[in-house]
């Protein structure tokens, strides 16, 4: 009876000894869950302006929320406030140019035109009682042909002269030609656009925030030149985020747009997040993931896949990673 419970006692501790390595063997032979990272991000919006010039002052720091039409940055620029003195110089000369067109000649220059014209006319008449005696002496041969000439021609220009000075006086009264109103209308209407466009990159002296959101990045310093264009700060609108993936095709597992999928956040103490996939593209050729030949493997791509979180995440920011297992 000792031996056979000797026995017993062996063949148990065998067979617990072959349980233990089979559990051990499962365990450590069984596949592992494939933990594919991503990474979170969001909408950004550069703030650039359209006139260049000194960073006169900054009205938001990095990591600070704002919101849209916020004023951010305050832009030095004496050629604006030089071009803008321009422009409404240039308008009120147009202006005046205009008044005078439109309101004809002074009451000064109508008077003297007239008086001219009378001046003329006295002259036309002591020359048409010239022209009528020495006629009538022509006639009666008392005078020679070349005097009668010269009364003749003598006549003619006084009326000639009366013409002129009544055409004068008739432009004094008239005033401007209608088309010399048109064309001080026209340069009233080009100085008032020239004003509008001076004062429209007045307002870009001043930028707004497009958009709610937190200020990521600044480049500049204060006192810097920036240029037309340049970017100055960096808006990340945090209502606005996505979660992106670069998978290879044979892990994708015929994930298609519109499917959920369950996320792990690793700065968020691995807060469970759904999303929902909403773009699949392959990426480009030199992004393209390509395997060693060897016997039985075949190149693969990548593929971009893109998943926007079905709702508000707290605490989360662009830039955290993300994981994603299979």
């Amino acid at each position: 009876m000792k031996k056979n419970y000797n026995l017993l006692i062996g063949v148990a501790a065998l067979v617990a000894i072959l349980v233990t390595v089979s559990v051990v063997g499962y365990l450590v032979s069984r596949p592992r869950p494939v933990v594919i990272q991503g990474e979170a991000e969001a909408t950004e919006y550069r703030v650039s302006g359209k006139v260049p010039g000194r960073i006169e002052e900054f009205r938001a720091m990095e990591g600070q929320m704002v919101r849209k039409g916020d004023t951010l940055v305050i832009i030095d620029s004496p050629e604006i406030r030089s071009k803008i003195a321009e422009a409404n110089a240039a308008h009120a000369a147009a202006e005046a140019q205009k008044n005078k067109a439109m309101n004809g000649a002074q009451k000064e220059q109508i008077t003297g035109a007239y008086e001219l014209w009378q001046k003329a006319r006295a002259g036309e008449a002591v020359m048409r009682k010239s022209y009528q005696r020495m006629k009538a002496l022509h006639e009666q041969k008392v005078v020679s042909d070349q005097k009668f000439d010269e009364v003749e021609a003598q006549y003619r220009a006084a009326l000639a002269t009366t013409r002129a000075a009544r055409s004068q006086y008739d432009m004094a009264v008239k005033g401007a030609r209608q088309e010399d109103k048109d064309a001080a209308v026209a340069l009233v209407e080009r100085a008032e656009a020239a004003v509008q466009l001076v004062n429209s990159y007045r307002d870009e002296i001043r930028l707004t925030a497009p958009s709610d959101g937190v200020v990521s990045d600044i480049y500049p310093k204060v006192g810097e030149l920036v240029g037309q264009g340049a970017p100055i700060m960096t808006i990340q609108d945090l209502s606005d985020m996505w979660f992106t993936f670069n998978i290879r095709e044979d892990r994708l597992d015929g994930m298609r747009s519109g499917d959920k999928i369950t996320l792990r956040v690793p700065a968020l103490r691995n807060a469970p997040v759904t999303a929902t996939v909403y773009y699949l593209s392959v990426r480009e050729s030199y992004a393209t993931w390509k395997a060693t030949r060897e016997i039985g493997e075949f190149d693969t791509r990548t593929f971009e896949v893109r998943a926007r979180p079905d709702g508000p995440v707290e605490g989360l920011r662009p830039g955290m990673s993300v994981l994603m297992e299979q």
